[in-house]
């Protein structure tokens, strides 16, 4: 099989071709195209690649280029991590916001709908390169924010694009985990949307242990969120939330907890280095990956647990990998016809009352050979709907926005934010970002 990466020089690529590497039943992706508009940085993670995979016997072939139909063409999956505007973007997807003092944040709030705002169209160029030079692949996304991302792009591709996340698996592990039980072995009910979710319950041989598990002191501080978040609070939701709704329900915190660099100024400054050092001793790639990628993965979502003495994150979750084994199993399941439940961005039909058919949302789905089938899930209450349709209402106005270049459908789309909490505020937005990246501004010049 052939998988193509777009954003193929990107950060974590090393991280799928890892699982790659891994996987010995056949079929398996034989080889690798890696798509990037950076030949450079395409050149520096074929180094890190080539050294992954010496001392492995049939490793996948990896090929690269900066030409899109190029890599497309007569693939058989394709993985879409692209990132429009490069970490230039997100920083200043995080420096307008909080200079008007509100949430900077790569995928949530007034940060998350900028970067939708200039992927979009990219993504539609894209999904459309696919239909016509491999319509039989897959898609699976990854590029942020990516319920909106795959639902701009189910417009072109219908079910064969799935967005794929690793923070409903985590929390999923972690909370089993506590419970000292095999995640594999339990069955969860999560529902929501990409980084707005709840886990409502954790069902282990017909039984929910959820309410077990928030009931016991011990078990919960084992719990990444659960620490975040407090346990007086999630005893109150009588749920555990996904790690981005921090930004919701402690939003002043949050804002107050990121001084200095953003995140984003961090990851840049970090990724510079990277990048630089690779090319000036290509011998050294992959100690110098692995280096920066540990300072990369202790930094996630510091800002939260700096605010709520949290702590560092746990060694044994952080080697339990991420999104790159969501993205395996996947392909295991469609290709090989391995039957598999996952969480997975999806369109919600029925599954999800009080949503549109047409919202992708983020929910258990069965996965096989013949696709995707999304699970029926229990209505949310009300005090999860709400926020869940608002949010909702925000993304498809902002992929309205994006597809007509409608600024006044893009101010509309930050008014309605329940993170923002002006109109006139969301006018400046537009206008904040319009000014700081070169790709917003060539969707709405005007």
């Amino acid at each position: 099989m052939r998988l193509a990466v777009l954003g193929g020089g990107g950060f974590r690529v090393p991280l799928v071709y890892g699982a790659l590497l891994r996987d010995r039943v056949k079929p398996r992706v034989e080889e690798v195209v890696l798509y990037d508009v950076s030949a450079e940085r395409l050149e520096v993670i074929e180094h890190v690649l080539r050294r992954l995979a010496a001392g492995h016997d049939d490793p996948p072939a990896v090929r690269t280029t900066t030409e899109l139909d190029a890599a497309l063409r007569d693939a058989d999956f394709v993985f879409s991590a692209i990132r429009v505007g490069g970490l230039a973007g997100r920083t200043a997807d995080e420096r307008v916001a909080l200079d008007l003092g509100l949430l900077g944040q790569e995928t949530t709030g007034p940060g998350g709908i900028a970067y939708g705002l200039r992927t979009i169209p990219v993504a539609l160029r894209v999904a459309e390169r696919v239909a016509a030079l491999a319509p039989r692949a897959w898609v699976i996304n990854f590029t942020n924010p990516a319920g909106m991302i795959t639902e701009a792009m189910r417009r072109v591709l219908g079910d064969r694009v799935i967005g794929i996340c690793d923070s409903p698996i985590g929390l999923i592990r972690r909370a089993a985990a506590a419970l000292g039980l095999d995640p594999a072995r339990v069955s969860p009910d999560y529902v929501g949307l990409n980084h707005l979710g709840w886990l409502r319950g954790l069902v282990h041989e017909g039984r929910d242990v959820l309410p077990g598990l928030l009931a016991d002191d011990a078990a919960l501080r084992q719990v990444e969120e659960a620490c975040i978040f407090g346990p007086e609070w999630v005893r109150t939701l009588g749920a555990l939330p996904n790690e981005y709704l921090y930004y919701y329900y402690f939003t002043r915190e949050a804002v107050a907890a990121i001084s200095g660099p953003t995140r984003g100024e961090s990851l840049l400054s970090q990724q510079e280095a990277f990048y630089a050092a690779v090319r000036a001793r290509p011998d050294d790639a992959l100690a110098e990956w692995l280096s920066a990628r540990r300072q990369r993965d202790a930094s996630y979502m510091a800002e939260a647990r700096d605010a709520t003495d949290a702590g560092e994150r746990d060694a044994a979750d952080l080697e339990a990998g991420g999104y790159e084994g969501i993205a395996l199993a996947l392909m295991a399941a469609i290709a090989r016809g391995e039957p598999a439940t996952m969480i997975l961005n999806v369109r919600n039909g029925s599954a999800v009352p009080g949503l549109p058919e047409d919202a992708v949302v983020e929910i258990p789905c069965t996965v096989g050979g013949a696709g995707v089938r999304p699970l029926a899930t229990r209505p949310l209450p009300g005090r999860f709907l709400g926020l869940v349709q608002q949010v909702k209402a925000v993304e498809q106005t902002a992929i309205e926005a994006a597809l007509t270049g409608s600024s006044r459908l893009a101010v509309e789309a930050f008014a309605l934010h329940p993170l923002v909490d002006s109109a006139s505020v969301a006018r400046r937005l537009l206008d904040g970002y319009r000014a700081r990246i070169p790709e917003l501004a060539a969707v709405f010049p005007s």
